[in-house]
């Protein structure tokens, strides 16, 4: 949607006009802190006054912190282009975000405020994001988007399993984890598997290039059940074989298809290839969680760290620097800083997926990963935080 048809006059409320620009500044600066108070606490030097667990905490705020922030300014800018309606804005918006925010900081200090009172803060925010997705999509006759909701109620549902083990009443954190992380994989497959063939085939097609990314046909759908049925799978097994040779299945077909995207002929334009470098991780996250399943001397957090720092968070910034380009106005070009955000992001996934393994450097990994990590959201709430607080 263009901007212009809700620009507003005061520039103070810039922030206002349309969901990206809070949300993604948020995750951001979220990403930063989050990682940034992980590390200490991961090595025992730093306590949070927090109801989970301290790895149960650092997941909890990846998935329905970092991402699910990330994740609602992509929806609310993009959901108005399916419905030819107006995006949320205003007022409207700001509670929205100010329930985000609420859930941050309940979550953090759920020990002293109680976990009944933080989960009801924290579950806040992604029930009325779903509400207002779901009338949107009902009110634009969006019927064939109706699978958003469907993900964001199996988040809502993951958030909640992980409520419920902080207040002591059910030992369904683990399950929470892996059905988020599979929630966001899942929307990760549909996102992308739109977005990056298109991009890629517009900007192809702009170099009179006829090596276009394959279409959509039987091959992605078939792509699209057996990654729905390996995950489902995993989040309900996640101990059985049969569960990492499924997992393994998806991850060799989601390559295949990414192949099929011909993302190697844009090597000359950061902003295409970098959606997918992004997207790589995802087979090689289902691979590494796979073969571990399966049995193979490969630690569990390899494959997950492969799917959270590797492809969340590279997806998420080539996404969010692309769109925050094309939605303030600017040109879709990516500059030496917002590419090295990328290299930033991906040397961050390579040295976390490392550290996972019993090296003896493996504690340097874990706070280099950290260092590229903050470096690489830093550099974009500082690059791109003018551009989405101003015109």
């Amino acid at each position: 949607m263009n901007e212009q048809r809700c620009r507003r006059t005061d520039e103070g409320t810039a922030l206002l006009r349309q969901g990206f620009r809070p949300f993604f500044l948020a995750a951001a600066l979220w990403a930063v802190f989050a990682v940034g108070l992980w590390v200490p606490t991961h090595q025992g030097l730093v306590s949070i006054p927090t109801a989970f667990d301290a790895a149960s905490w650092h997941v909890h705020e990846v998935v329905f912190g970092f991402v699910a922030a990330a994740m609602a300014g992509f929806l609310l800018t993009a959901i108005p282009n399916w419905t030819g309606r107006l995006p949320l804005q205003g007022l409207p918006l700001l509670g929205l975000f100010a329930l985000w925010v609420l859930g941050r900081i309940a979550v953090i200090v759920s020990a002293a405020m109680g976990p009944i009172l933080a989960a009801a803060l924290d579950l806040a925010f992604p029930a009325v994001l779903l509400a207002l997705v779901m009338r949107e999509i009902v009110a634009g006759r969006n019927w064939r988007n109706l699978v958003i909701p469907a993900i964001l109620t199996l988040l809502f549902a993951a958030n909640l399993c992980m409520h419920f083990e902080a207040a002591g009443w059910t030992p369904t954190s683990a399950l929470g984890q892996r059905l988020g992380i599979a929630a966001v994989v899942l929307l990760l497959n549909l996102v992308g598997g739109r977005i990056i063939p298109s991009f890629t085939r517009n900007w192809l097609a702009k170099r009179g290039d006829k090596h276009v990314p394959a279409p959509f046909g039987v091959f992605d759908r078939a792509q699209l059940g057996i990654l729905f049925f390996a995950l489902a799978g995993w989040a309900s097994a996640p101990e059985h074989p049969i569960a990492g040779v499924a997992l393994i299945t998806a991850g060799l077909a989601s390559l295949v298809r990414l192949i099929r995207w011909r993302g190697y002929l844009t090597y000359s334009e950061p902003l295409v290839w970098s959606l997918h470098l992004g997207f790589a991780w995802v087979p090689v996250g289902l691979i590494l969680t796979g073969t571990s399943v399966a049995g193979a001397d490969v630690p569990p957090s390899a494959g997950l760290h492969a799917l959270s720092a590797g492809g969340f968070a590279a997806m998420i910034l080539a996404v969010m620097t692309r769109a925050t380009l094309g939605h303030t106005g600017r040109d879709l070009r990516a500059d030496k800083r917002t590419t090295a955000i990328y290299l930033l992001v991906f040397c961050a996934a390579v040295t976390r997926v490392a550290a996972a393994f019993p090296l003896h450097v493996q504690p340097i990994l874990l706070w280099a990963s950290a260092a590229l990590w903050i470096l690489a959201f830093g550099l974009f709430a500082i690059i791109y935080g003018r551009f989405l607080a101003g015109r």
